[in-house]
């Protein structure tokens, strides 16, 4: 065997290169930068101070605005909770993948309904670039061992997996709790009230049955909670960014507030005595109480020193459901489960520290499935070829100027909408065979109050042609 005898001069040059080649690859290793998704559960467009709302202070959350971007056309892939989430989790309109409609109750566990395993979620993603992923909080996407978290992708899991739960369990001790009824004490109709416990038949149903073979599970384990559950989430959220800051982590932390049953805590039903209609002073109470959260999870960041190395997302799963929560969508029209813009344009922003801009306003639409992209890019992963979403970043920082999206696609049974430009195609017809199209142009009237489409036919057909070949593309739904 012959070996090549090298001169100290090129050893010294292979050394070198070789420190060169490890340091890079280190530095291209701690370079992938953490990241954390805050999601408010029902949150409407109009009830942050940042969004226009002097009524109910949310300085945390506004705080992530004032030091980053907020986008005032942020939307999701659906106008309820489970078919947004599966969209911000797979970066894909659920709706390619038969992910349609929103599992509630019992439903939650039939088998053949939650996230198909085929879907690459972000958390697979991440993992496989070497994050620690981590869900704190609601799933919503199965409830059978099938679809647990972590069969997609999560290394720690601590919440629930259906679509609501209690903040704190009967006999409702140290809140103030709303329940809805089909009747109050009595047999009759409107609200009663009791020191800490309201009926109100307003909604003309009973309070969802939100707990039912629905625990709380560390891991795949129940657990008994004693906490409020978003003060508990915010426990399990610090503690998950306490013991993983020496490495870059993914946290998904999925709030159920401000949803739905509405329990008050004492603490925080004290700071709005001036709100006389106790529905409202309820609502403001969980929404304080999250805002307080988001800002031990910021506080947290800071004090680890991970501002410079940590992207923080913040937005809602859809708009507020109005008539339920007290929630506001203003200035748009309508509410959760619908197509108009309150059901699916919500509060959303961005922050990472010497990276996006302080105090941005983005004016482009961007959608939740950008979230995936964005992640994909910054970690190093390849991007999925059929990933709906765009990396923002270029957005964020200037290089690009365009629009991240021109068209963008929504369908939940018969109601669907297409948006393109400013231009919104909308049917809220139940016979989707023979839609009953509304058009608006964002542009001129974000509350969609100008019905164009009588005048401007034309303009009906070009954008539902657009509509039609979107929905040639979109599988039937797997579940309903």
């Amino acid at each position: 065997m012959h070996f090549r005898q090298i001169d100290a001069a090129s050893l010294w040059i292979v050394v070198i290169s070789l420190c060169l080649i490890c340091m890079a690859a280190h530095s291209a290793k701690g370079e992938q930068p953490n990241i954390i998704l805050l999601v408010a559960d029902d949150l409407g467009y109009g009830e942050l101070g940042c969004q226009g709302n002097d009524e109910i202070p949310t300085p945390h959350i506004d705080s992530i605005a004032t030091n980053g971007t907020r986008f005032t056309q942020g939307y999701v892939t659906a106008p309820n909770c489970s078919p947004s989430r599966a969209g911000f989790l797979t970066g894909r309109i659920p709706t390619r993948f038969g992910y349609e409609f929103n599992p509630i109750g019992a439903r939650n566990e039939d088998p053949g309904t939650g996230l198909p395993s085929e879907e690459t979620t972000l958390a697979e993603l991440l993992h496989d670039q070497g994050y620690t992923t981590g869900l704190i909080g609601k799933w919503h996407l199965g409830g059978t061992a099938d679809y647990h978290p972590h069969r997609h992708g999560f290394d720690e899991f601590f919440g629930f997996l259906h679509e609501g739960h209690y903040f704190v369990p009967p006999p409702y001790r140290h809140v103030t709790t709303m329940l809805r009824r089909r009747a109050i004490p009595g047999g009759g109709q409107g609200r009663w009230l009791s020191d800490r416990l309201i009926y109100s038949t307003h909604m003309g149903h009973d309070e969802p049955d939100y707990d039912a073979n629905n625990p709380i599970i560390r891991s795949g384990q129940p657990v008994v909670e004693s906490e409020y559950l978003t003060d508990a989430f915010t426990r399990e959220a610090v503690d998950f960014i306490d013991r993983h800051a020496d490495k870059p982590f993914f946290l998904y932390l999925a709030y159920n507030a401000v949803h739905s049953p509405l329990q008050g805590a004492d603490e925080y039903m004290q700071r709005f005595p001036h709100l006389e209609d106790i529905h409202r002073r309820i609502f403001a109470a969980m929404l304080a109480n999250l805002d307080d959260s988001v800002g031990e999870v910021l506080d947290k960041i800071r004090d680890k020193q991970l501002e410079e190395k940590t992207l923080i997302l913040f937005l809602s799963d859809n708009g507020g459901p109005t008539r339920e929560l007290t929630s506001s969508n203003l200035p748009l029209r309508g509410e959760k489960g619908q197509m108009y813009e309150g059901g699916l344009r919500v509060p959303f922003m961005a922050q990472w520290k010497g990276q996006i801009p302080a105090g941005q306003v983005f004016d482009k639409p961007v959608v939740s499935v950008d979230i995936f992209a964005t992640a994909a890019q910054l970690s190093g992963a390849k991007m999925p070829k059929d990933v709906d979403g765009v990396d923002l970043m270029p957005y964020l920082t200037g290089q690009k100027s365009d629009a991240p999206h021109d068209t963008f696609y929504w369908r939940q049974g018969a109601k669907t909408a297409l948006r393109s430009g400013d231009w919104k195609l909308v049917n809220m017809n139940r016979n989707l065979s023979q839609p009953d199209w509304q058009l608006y142009h964002l542009g001129n009237d974000i509350g969609e109050k100008k019905d164009l489409a009588a005048v401007m036919p034309a303009k009906v057909s070009e954008l539902e042609a657009t509509w039609q070949q979107m929905n040639a593309e979109m599988l039937e739904p797997r579940f309903r």
